[in-house]
């Protein structure tokens, strides 16, 4: 509850999940793909049964048919694994692999099947590689060169071959599908990176609002929660507790003569003081617990499922640690605390404050340095 500490290093830090962003799209658009790509494969073997070599166009089928299930066992593991898991690191060179050799192997299989005395034929192999590609930006967007790659590999093979050929027409095809390529290519760099600066324009404004939250909840001074803050997560807990029938404790903790330690030695050093003192706190507490800064020199804990001995037993642990502080110039800090629980399901949580909080006057009037609780 008390997550307001530092961060890591923000642009790392972004540039990490700019980098998941990219590849939870990926996964996301592209599982269409595999069954587009070998339906396509099948389509075009339909249309040119009587046109091509039916055990080279088995082998693709069968060979394609391997490659799709690869992929497609690919994207169940990752659809099944926790979110946690779904990490660049582990999918990225995977799915990286399966795309190029699927792509190779549509490529290589296009040129394979493809007739070589049959224009119709390789008009028709040319017409699906094209429409291949282009369904390659809208898939693998998010990734700019495994675009480029899996075009290449779809494209390249059957364009290469009629490049050598020597008709006019197939040369003159092989050289328009040279210059559509040139145009995907630019679109691929356009689209990706529009892409990764909206991932990152995103994930920047989150940061901004997560900070602004955190500021808004954060004490400046001692890093701990500001009263507004403090009692949003103290009602949470307290709710909690009341739900789960388990003791809630209140620490209330004020520092002793601190406004002649301000006259004495300056605002400066008493804002040191409270530094120290949040920093004790911090220290002191369970990620579980509750605390924060009320004002000036008051701050409150809440400990939830502990004991009102165990609670004593803390608060004057936290005395002692206090009173053992070196705040040069300032010498002799001491603290009270009172320490309060509740009672019964009808006292709300201002009350068990209120409790805590009279028990502390208790603990001043009984000569400060010490902790009294609530009787």
């Amino acid at each position: 509850m008390n997550g307001l500490g530092r961060g890591q290093d923000p642009d790392g830090f972004i540039e990490e999940q700019v980098r998941t962003d990219r590849l939870h799209q990926l996964f996301r658009q592209s599982f269409s793909a595999i069954f587009g790509s070998y339906l396509a494969a099948i389509m075009l073997c339909w249309l040119c049964w009587d046109r091509f070599d039916h055990e080279v166009m088995l082998v693709w089928l069968t060979v394609l048919t391997v490659t799709s299930l690869l992929r497609v066992k690919m994207f169940l593991e990752w659809f099944g694994c926790p979110t946690n898991e779904r990490t660049p690191q582990r999918w990225e060179r995977r799915y990286w692999v399966t795309l190029m050799l699927s792509a190779g192997v549509w490529g290589l299989g296009a040129v394979a099947v493809m007739p070589t005395d049959d224009r119709v034929s390789q008009v028709l192999v040319m017409l699906f590689s094209v429409g291949m590609s282009v369904s390659a930006v809208s898939c693998y967007s998010a990734y700019r060169y495994m675009t480029l790659g899996s075009i290449a590999l779809v494209l390249f093979p059957c364009t290469l071959w009629l490049l050598f050929q020597p008709s006019p027409m197939q040369v003159g095809v092989a050289i328009a599908v040279l210059v559509f390529s040139t145009f995907v290519a630019s679109a691929t760099r356009k689209l990706s990176d529009a892409l990764e600066k909206a991932f990152r324009l995103t994930r920047q404004m989150e940061r901004a609002h997560t900070i602004s939250a955190r500021a808004a909840q954060t004490d400046e001074l001692t890093g701990l929660m500001n009263r507004r803050a403090f009692f949003e997560h103290a009602q949470v807990l307290y709710e909690q507790c009341r739900h789960n029938q388990q003791p809630l404790c209140a620490l209330m903790l004020d520092m002793d003569h601190f406004k002649a330690i301000n006259d004495t030695y300056g605002h400066q050093a008493g804002d040191q003081v409270l530094r120290q003192i949040g920093g004790v706190i911090s220290a002191s507490f369970r990620q579980a617990d509750v605390y924060g800064r009320l004002g000036g020199e008051e701050f409150a804990v809440l400990l939830p499922n502990t004991s009102l001995e165990t609670a004593r037993g803390i608060a004057e642990q936290l005395v002692n640690a206090i009173s053992g502080m070196a705040c040069e110039p300032v010498q002799g800090l001491t603290a009270s605390l009172g320490v309060a629980t509740t009672r019964n399901l009808d006292q709300d949580l201002h009350s068990l404050i209120n409790t805590a909080d009279k028990a502390l006057y208790r603990a001043k009037a009984m000569g400060r340095n010490q902790v009294a609780v609530a009787e």
